[in-house]
């Protein structure tokens, strides 16, 4: 695969209670843990809304790309909805995440509407990970 674009960043503190920022200093966010995940609630932002933040912008994307192939307008107010869980894997070794797409597309004809959101899905990197498990290393610096 050619890569076209790189980015990076990091996470200081306690990881999920603590400072998330891109290199390029845009996203600086404050990290904190949700109640359901044993946390005190305090305001800020956590890896599920971030990931259901990048996840939705992603797919509106790849939705916008699909239809202007098929030469099909997408309406300004289309939304994308992305729901993210987190909870103990079955096998008891750790964490995983599961995710939901939920497409509004207002105005369009419900079967255009559903064949842009399964071409949107296979052109989205979101969706094409979480199908098929993409393999991310992992190195110590």
């Amino acid at each position: 695969m050619a890569i076209l674009y790189t980015t990076h960043a990091s996470a200081t503190g306690g990881g999920r209670d603590g400072r998330a920022v891109s290199d390029n200093g845009v996203l600086d966010v404050t990290l904190t843990v949700p109640k359901e995940l044993g946390g005190n609630g305090a305001t800020g932002t956590n890896p599920e809304q971030l990931f259901a933040a990048g996840y939705s912008a992603c797919f509106l994307g790849a939705l916008r790309y699909a239809a202007g192939q098929q030469k099909i307008k997408v309406p300004d107010d289309a939304k994308i909805t992305v729901k993210v869980g987190i909870g103990p894997r079955d096998d008891g070794t750790g964490f995983g995440i599961e995710a939901s797409v939920t497409a509004e597309l207002p105005g369009l004809d419900r079967d255009v509407a559903e064949k842009l959101v399964q071409a949107a899905h296979i052109v989205c990197p979101y969706s094409h990970a979480m199908r098929t498990a993409t393999e991310v290393p992992v190195t110590l610096a």
